[in-house]
């Protein structure tokens, strides 16, 4: 598939890896996770394609197959690079799908592009509206010690650190819910990640305030979450994300990890699905 250039943000040349199914239904763009790729998508891609969408997927810059560049790991940037990816694909009636880190992609991208190009939004186990725990957000799940802590073990080891995030990323409850296959396909993704890129997404995810953000969308808006998410809690995410706009459609899945879309795809997909028919 050819890739993108990014039309806006720090550097302009960005080449943005893009897959495209080129299909003729109505276009469903998927935003990965951190510190994955646009290939963490794979259980969603067919089913989404089956029911007549075209499903646009692309690596976020510093990760996958997309450029590497040293800067351009905040929030407006990387809203800017999607705005690209529309742009030149000339995408409209769009359902943008945020998972995890893509909320903020999602939600950045209507607070600075507006909703001309799209149809509706869903949040997927998404870090909105504010992750870290501040004398403003006392309800932001993520504490500075934590996020040090983070930040200081993908600093110091990368292979460890990724081998106990993608159980984290896959567990609940303390049970793995995906099969060792699963997890070690997900750590060879976190790997295809450049260390500045990683190190940047994970300050922006921690630290971005989305709170005015999500005040700008009024599209429809799915917010779907797993029950026993570890990595994104629920009560300090996906549920204040729900009451922050009105209308939205909140659906919380049973004994579901942070990684459900594989975990439990066969929820996911359902729920995503039955959003997009209406």
């Amino acid at each position: 598939m050819p890739d993108v250039t990014a039309s806006s943000g720090l550097l302009r040349t960005i080449k943005v890896h893009v897959e495209d199914s080129g299909g003729g239904g109505r276009p469903v763009v998927l935003i990965h996770g951190w510190p994955l790729s646009g290939e963490s998508w794979s259980e969603q891609v067919g089913p989404l394609s089956a029911a007549g969408h075209r499903v646009v997927v692309y690596d976020r810059r510093g990760f996958g197959r997309s450029d590497k560049p040293s800067k351009g790991y905040d929030y407006d940037t990387l809203a800017d690079d999607l705005d690209g990816v529309l742009s030149e694909l000339d995408l409209t009636d769009v359902t943008l799908v945020g998972f995890s880190m893509g909320g903020g992609e999602v939600a950045r991208y209507v607070a600075r592009h507006g909703e001309d190009r799209l149809h509706s939004v869903v949040f997927a186990a998404a870090v909105p509206p504010y992750l870290l725990k501040t004398d403003d957000n006392p309800d932001g799940p993520l504490t500075e010690e934590a996020a040090g802590e983070m930040e200081q073990g993908l600093k110091d080891d990368r292979t460890a650190f990724f081998d106990g995030f993608t159980t984290d990323f896959f567990s609940a409850n303390g049970e793995l819910k995906v099969t060792e296959q699963q997890r070690q396909d997900a750590i060879a993704l976190c790997h295809q990640s450049d260390q500045t890129a990683a190190l940047g997404c994970m300050e922006a995810f921690g630290t971005t305030d989305f709170r005015d953000d999500l005040t700008k969308i009024t599209v429809p808006t799915l917010v779907i979450h797993g029950e026993s998410d570890a990595t994104v809690p629920f009560e300090g995410s996906g549920r204040r994300t729900h009451e922050a706009i009105a209308g939205s459609e909140l659906v919380v899945v049973p004994d579901a990890p942070h990684g459900f879309n594989v975990s439990h795809a066969v929820e996911f997909n359902r729920a995503l699905l039955d959003f997009l028919a209406r």
